[in-house]
């Protein structure tokens, strides 16, 4: 049988070591289809390994400066290189990850009279149509020419719709995980010893950290607690600002001598520390600036398939993941009081965990296994391709 061919388009270099869930889009794909990625760089290839990558970076230095000028100009949005290899690979499918993406290669789709599909993600979504209004006028032209707009859950969904974007046209198609990657593993606890709590994030204002630190302070006054940090800040000014506020908390909580903290690791790190812990806490929320999670955090969905409990928060499509009493705990946005008391609940009727953690693990295995999703995409795939 002859492979449907789909080029997915990335905004920036394949591929960062925090998007570990594109990569698990892209290579859990089946055989019948064969992906193509068109990026401007890479990074960590031997990490995220996939059979054709097509790079900016390896066009000739006068062709990226003929490119690169053109587009700042505004001649046109795309890469005229990567345009060329599209061409060439008369794809049925083009995929763009992220609007913006979506919006650069709207009419590299048309040319080559490919189906084209955009997956909106999150910052996407609410903090850049919000912070450059231009962004909704760009939308509103792309979703008249789109074939499929995906996002992660129905909260995000209807934000799309706002956002100018037919019903029709939107489909809510998970991010799935590696569940055969991700062994069940859930760590047993004795009351009379520390309550491991893990923390994982990047350091932006949605994540929640200093909040999580709060409530995990408040919790120590009544029983001990053995913290984790994984993340930190990148570059920008908003993360470094976070950086800061996290290490106030942890200083005017005296936490910081349960804590220990560290800093970006690789994700198989991530999944070796899961076995570590009992509690996974996430409090999402909107940060001032609009920016939100748009979905759902993955390590959430890993965490709830590695076996821990999660504390989390009714933000964007959390709770599409986690069933509040059923898969995990949520309380509202920036809620230290309710986050305290979902973790003296998980504290307190230990001989609940092994149904919860059971539960989580078998939602995550339905409707957030890679795989699966996979088989769903290639699905959707074919079907555009199919339709006149």
């Amino acid at each position: 049988m002859e492979r449907l061919r789909a080029i997915q388009t990335v905004p920036g270099p394949w591929l960062p070591a925090t998007e570990t869930w594109l990569y698990n889009q892209i290579r859990h794909l089946p055989d019948r289809i064969e992906p193509h990625v068109l990026c401007h760089g890479t990074v960590n290839l031997e990490q995220f390994t996939v059979d054709h990558v097509h790079s900016f970076d390896n066009a000739p230095p006068w062709r990226q400066r003929w490119d690169t000028t053109l587009r700042r100009l505004r001649v046109r949005p795309h890469l005229g290189y990567l345009a060329a290899h599209a061409r060439r690979l008369q794809p049925a499918i083009v995929h763009s990850h992220f609007g913006p993406t979506g919006w650069q290669h709207r009419r590299l789709a048309r040319r080559l009279r490919a189906k084209h599909v955009v997956t909106f993600y999150g910052l996407d979504v609410r903090h850049l149509p919000e912070t450059y209004p231009a962004w909704r006028r760009r939308y509103r032209r792309m979703f008249t020419s789109v074939n499929a707009v995906l996002c992660e859950g129905a909260f995000m969904a209807r934000q799309i719709v706002e956002l100018g974007c037919p019903a029709s046209k939107v489909w809510v198609h998970h991010l799935g995980v590696d569940t055969a990657a991700i062994p069940f593993t859930p760590r047993p606890w004795a009351p009379d010893t520390p309550l491991a709590i893990l923390i994982a994030g990047s350091f932006r204002e949605k994540k929640g950290i200093p909040i999580a630190l709060e409530a995990a302070a408040r919790l120590r006054r009544e029983r001990p607690v053995a913290v984790t940090l994984v993340g930190d800040a990148g570059d920008d000014p908003r993360s470094v600002r976070e950086k800061a506020a996290i290490e106030r908390v942890l200083d005017e909580t005296g936490l910081r001598d349960c804590v220990r903290t560290l800093g970006f690791q690789p994700h198989a790190t991530l999944l070796e520390e899961a076995r570590r812990h009992h509690v996974f806490l996430a409090p999402s929320q909107t940060a001032a600036d609009g920016d939100t999670e748009g979905g759902a955090p993955v390590a959430i969905i890993e965490m709830m398939a590695a076996g821990l409990l999660v504390v989390s928060t009714r933000h964007c499509d959390i709770p599409g993941v986690v069933r509040d009493g059923i898969t995990g705990h949520l309380a509202s946005e920036r809620d230290v009081d309710g986050l305290v008391a979902c973790l003296r609940h998980v504290a307190g009727a230990p001989e609940r965990w092994e149904t919860m953690r059971r539960q989580a693990r078998s939602h995550v295995e339905r409707e957030f296994d890679a795989a699966r999703q996979g088989e769903r995409l290639a699905d959707l795939y074919q079907s555009l391709a199919r339709a006149a």
